[in-house]
């Protein structure tokens, strides 16, 4: 599994939203964007922090920040999650894993001691240029929206 690297171009992408819309990195060219993956809707730790990131949304929005969630759902469990929630934030479909692979947050993992190939809960700072201004992998879900936040240069 491949790091992205600060600095380097951040992989560009075209996929489905939770209206099954497409959406394309290259629409944000000249924002600056927050993606983060998470492994699935309607779990507790990606509840939480798709929470904590909608919490945070007007204040990413404020800075000049759009933050989109990216995971292997399709668009039907992206728009049942949002709905139930009141999610305002966007969520993407990578169903086949391609997205996540170029970011390198698809991978081998270790969760209580027993590997598995699945989404490395992972997120990315994307700069005006489509370069990576940051990058966290394997990052704890709850608080992390808030460690995010802070790192938007102002």
């Amino acid at each position: 599994m491949a790091r992205l690297d600060v600095g380097t171009k951040a992989p560009g992408f075209t996929l489905k939203d939770e209206r099954g819309e497409k959406v394309s990195l290259k629409d944000f060219l000249g924002t600056r964007v927050v993606l983060y993956f998470y492994p699935a809707d309607d779990t507790p730790g990606c509840t939480k922090e798709a929470c904590q990131f909608d919490a945070a949304l007007y204040r990413f929005v404020g800075a000049g920040v759009e933050v989109l969630g990216i995971s292997p759902d399709g668009s039907e469990s992206h728009r049942r999650f949002r709905d139930r929630y009141e999610l305002k934030l966007r969520l993407l479909s990578d169903e086949n894993h391609s997205v996540m692979e170029a970011y390198g947050a698809w991978g081998e993992k270790t969760l209580y001691g027993r590997k598995s190939v699945g989404v490395i809960r992972s997120t990315f700072l994307l700069s005006h240029d489509g370069t990576i201004e940051r990058a966290w992998y394997n990052v704890r879900a709850d608080g992390h929206a808030e460690k995010v936040l802070a790192a938007v240069p102002d």
